[in-house]
């Protein structure tokens, strides 16, 4: 479900569970792994594009020796993979996992200068238009806790505006919500809410 209001896009989202064989748990940008559940959203029209306000700049990160890199050229899918599981994550197929960032439509990691690796990381895919979906966005535990996760989702939904996307979704989970409102994000506005198509649902019937 999707509606813009006024002159710009609205973030709304929407919370539902789902059955834990449908979702991996998803990590929280300097936080504990997430338990599974749904959270959909498009971009309120009272956001405010944060590039003259990030909470990090590309300097500071610099100064620290993270670099933040916005294409797969120089990204070890193996270490990506390793992220993925510290998070909880299920261990992927590195070629699946080439193959669906070459169908990304945007990201964003960040490598580590000391070690070269990637420590944060966030994409979206969608139509190009109106509906973006955010994925895997996970942060390395050993570097969770230093504002990097917000760093990279600052700067991806910078470029979903820029885009002139409307509807963004995200994966999450109830008590990080404190997280994605400054954001932009609200949840279950006018109580609507989303579905998740569940296999194990079907085979009951």
């Amino acid at each position: 479900n999707s509606q813009t209001f006024g002159d710009g896009p609205i973030i709304f989202l929407i919370h539902f569970s789902s059955p834990p064989s449908l979702l991996p748990p998803v990590s929280s940008p300097g936080k504990e792994i997430l338990p599974r559940g749904v959270i959909s959203a498009t971009l309120r029209s009272t956001f405010q594009s944060p590039t003259s306000k990030y909470s990090i700049s590309d300097r500071d990160l610099e100064s620290r020796g993270f670099f933040l890199r916005r294409t797969i050229s120089g990204l070890n899918f193996d270490h990506l993979n390793s992220v993925f599981v510290a998070v909880g994550f299920p261990r992927r197929d590195p070629e699946k996992i080439k193959l669906a960032l070459e169908h990304t439509d945007s990201l964003l990691w960040v490598e580590y200068s000391k070690t070269q690796k990637p420590v944060a990381f966030a994409r979206a895919t969608g139509d190009g238009v109106f509906n973006v979906i955010i994925w895997d966005e996970v942060v390395d535990p050993s570097f969770q806790g230093m504002g990097l996760g917000k760093a990279v989702m600052e700067r991806l939904i910078e470029e979903l505006l820029q885009k002139g996307i409307c509807n963004v979704a995200l994966y999450s989970e109830p008590r990080v919500l404190g997280f994605y409102r400054p954001l932009g994000f609200v949840a279950d506005p006018d109580g609507i809410r989303g579905m998740v198509y569940s296999r194990k649902q079907r085979k009951k019937k």
